[in-house]
C-alpha cells in the first residue's frame, strides 16, 4: 500500500475537483452516511437494492395501480477458459461493487453544486467559493481515497465518466479552467493515470459495462 501513496494523493485531488462542494451527500445506495469505501464488499448479495416502485395512473374514471421495477439484463453465461480468467472477472466485480457507488455520489454532488453555483451573483463570488471548496474537499477526500487500491482508483476515473458523461479532465476544466485542468492532468500522468480517459461501453470497457449494469440493477 505504501508504494501507491503518491497516486492516492493525486486521486484524492481528482475527486476533490470533481465534487466541488463542502456538502456531504447522503449515500443513495445504503440509505445512511457510511461511505462506500468503508463497506465490506459482499460478493453474494446485491450492492444496490433492487427498486420496486408502486404507483397509480388515472385511466378515464378508473385508477390503475402499477409496479415499476429495475431493468433486468440478460447476458450469455460467462465462460472462463482458465482459473486466472475467472479470478480476473471476480476481481472486476469486486472493484465495481466498491467504486460504482462513489462514482454515483460524485455525479449527484456535481449536479447539486452546479445548481448552487448558478445562484451566486457574479464570477468573483464563484471564484471565492471555489477556493474555499478546494481546501475543504482536499481535507475530506484525501483520507477517503487512500483506502482505494491503484486499480480501483483508475476504475473510479472511468466510472465517473460513465456517470457524468464527461471525462474528469473536462469536468475540472469546466469548473476551474484549462490551466488548472492541465496541471492536474500532468500530475496524473506522472503516476500512470489520465484524467482524459474515456469510457467505451461498446469497446474496451464492454466487460466493465456488463458488470456495472448487473451491479446497479441488483443482479450482482
Amino acid at each position: 500500500m505504501m508504494r501507491n501513496r503518491p497516486y492516492f494523493i493525486f486521486l484524492a485531488i481528482m475527486v476533490m475537483m470533481l465534487t466541488l462542494t463542502t456538502a456531504r451527500a447522503q449515500n443513495p445506495v445504503f440509505g445512511n452516511d457510511t461511505k462506500p469505501e468503508d463497506r465490506e464488499v459482499d460478493m453474494d448479495n446485491p450492492t444496490f437494492v433492487p427498486m420496486v416502485k408502486v404507483g397509480k395512473v388515472l385511466h378515464g374514471k378508473d385508477s390503475i395501480q402499477y409496479v415499476e421495477l429495475n431493468n433486468v439484463y440478460v447476458y450469455p453465461p460467462q465462460v472462463f477458459k482458465t482459473p486466472k480468467q475467472r479470478q480476473r472477472y471476480n476481481r472486476l466485480v469486486y472493484n465495481v461493487k466498491k467504486v460504482l457507488p462513489i462514482a454515483k455520489e460524485v455525479n449527484h454532488i456535481i449536479i447539486e453544486t452546479y445548481e448552487y453555483l448558478q445562484t451566486l451573483p457574479n464570477k468573483k463570488a464563484k471564484d471565492q467559493h471555489m477556493k474555499l471548496v478546494e481546501a475543504c474537499i482536499k481535507k475530506e477526500y484525501t483520507p477517503r481515497m487512500k483506502k482505494l487500491t491503484l486499480t480501483q482508483g483508475k476504475l473510479l476515473i472511468k466510472l465517473v465518466y460513465r456517470e457524468c458523461n464527461s471525462s474528469s479532465y473536462q469536468l475540472v476544466k469546466a469548473f476551474l479552467g484549462p490551466i488548472r485542468a492541465g496541471f492536474y492532468q500532468a500530475f496524473a500522468w506522472t503516476f500512470g493515470a489520465s484524467l482524459t480517459k474515456k469510457y467505451d461501453p461498446e469497446g474496451d470497457d464492454k466487460e466493465t459495462e456488463r458488470v456495472a449494469r448487473l451491479v446497479e440493477s441488483g443482479q450482482l
